[in-house]
């Protein structure tokens, strides 16, 4: 089977909400990330096939093929498309996948995928909210096949969140005591200047808002629950957050004929999906799926990245894959540094890849939890 290899994988700092990055438009944000993807390979845009870029909430600034719209706000060339791919917060995940899968059936030579989201300037689930101008309280109600086939139960991030919490027997002492860890970890990398390769720096700003120095278990045990009975509280949910990325996605005869030297191989890409009620669980299966299908074994793969939607779906992927604490979301997660939705899928490969150079590893496997019980894995092999 032909491969997809990435060239390169870049982001902008992520911005806490109200930060930095609240008052860019979001067009800029992703322009900004395209611009530098090209300015650091030396590559011409104009050999672009597609850009394929994740957002969520495409409304207000993020409406009208923002994919397009970020390309043409970098002064690109006009012939080169952009479509825009919404998979909740695996986004930009699957941006990469389609960017990959375009690239190795022959059809695609040079493809970028990535993301954008500006949370401060359009709220999450804004266009769900949108939607009760047109009378519909949520995606669900209106519909007579879900109500047939799920009753009026509640779906809610936070509820699955919470249930998985109840089932796996995470206390919130435990969740406090991931996200300490997470905060640590993004401290401990980005003192020591291990994001200064991937982050392209934006208005003078280069480094990542949320991690917070000040935080620890007994700020976090102050905390109300998020609702009564709840084990959650904000500390132990990813942040609401402003942030793009981007990754470079090209074919063999691309690197012959440009004579490049790829940085990783991708090696599996896949999706699949568990109750949509619970949500947050569709990266238990998945991971389960991807390795079976990749032919690997947990201990094959030298660094995870799992996302911190909540600290609960983490400790439960982990409780279930029986991977090792220690090679997963080495330098923190969204707990500390941020989620932006639509970009975290391509945010949390572009830290993978450098930190699998850093290490020399050699597989690194992504996925994360998404809106209506879905989960994207992705397995790269660094080169």
């Amino acid at each position: 089977m032909p491969s997809a290899y990435l060239i390169d994988a870049v982001r902008t700092p992520v911005g806490r909400r109200g930060g930095a990055l609240s008052s860019v438009h979001p067009a800029d944000l992703g322009a900004h990330v395209l611009k530098a993807a090209f300015e650091r390979t030396g590559l011409d845009p104009g050999l672009t096939d597609d850009v394929i870029f994740g957002c969520c909430d495409t409304i207000g600034p993020q409406a009208g093929n923002i994919a397009r719209t970020c390309w043409l706000a970098a002064d690109f060339p006009d012939h080169v498309p952009g479509v825009t791919v919404d998979r909740q917060c695996g986004s930009s995940q699957q941006a990469v996948a389609f960017a990959a899968q375009a690239v190795m059936s022959g059809t695609m030579d040079l493809v970028v995928a990535g993301g954008v989201q500006n949370m401060s300037a359009i709220p999450i689930s804004a266009a769900m909210l949108a939607g009760r101008e047109y009378g519909f309280d949520d995606p669900f109600s209106g519909s007579k096949g879900w109500q047939e086939r799920y009753g009026s139960i509640e779906v809610s991030q936070f509820r699955a969140a919470d249930m998985i919490a109840q089932r796996w027997e995470i206390s919130r002492e435990a969740m406090e005591e991931f996200a300490l860890s997470s905060h640590r970890r993004a401290l401990e990398a980005a003192d020591s200047g291990r994001f200064e390769r991937e982050i392209a720096p934006i208005d003078g700003f280069s480094r990542d808002e949320g991690p917070r120095r000040d935080t620890s278990l007994e700020r976090m045990a102050g905390l109300k629950p998020l609702a009564e009975g709840s084990r959650l509280t904000a500390a132990v949910a990813s942040q609401i957050s402003d942030g793009a990325s981007a990754v470079l996605v090209a074919s063999e005869r691309f690197v012959q004929e440009h004579q490049i030297t790829p940085r990783a191989r991708v090696h599996h890409l896949s999706v699949r999906a568990a109750d949509p009620v619970w949500m947050l669980t569709g990266p238990i299966p998945a991971t389960a799926h991807a390795l079976r299908k990749a032919g690997l074994s947990v201990e094959d793969i030298d660094l995870f990245e799992v996302n911190e939607a909540f600290a609960s779906v983490v400790l439960a992927w982990l409780d279930e894959t029986g991977a090792d604490p220690a090679r997963v979301n080495v330098n923190g997660g969204a707990i500390a540094l941020g989620h932006p939705i639509g970009a975290t899928g391509a945010r949390l490969l572009t830290t993978l890849l450098h930190e699998l150079e850093r290490r020399e590893g050699r597989y690194g496997l992504q996925t994360m939890c998404e809106g209506g019980g879905t989960a994207n894995v992705t397995i790269i092999e660094r080169l």
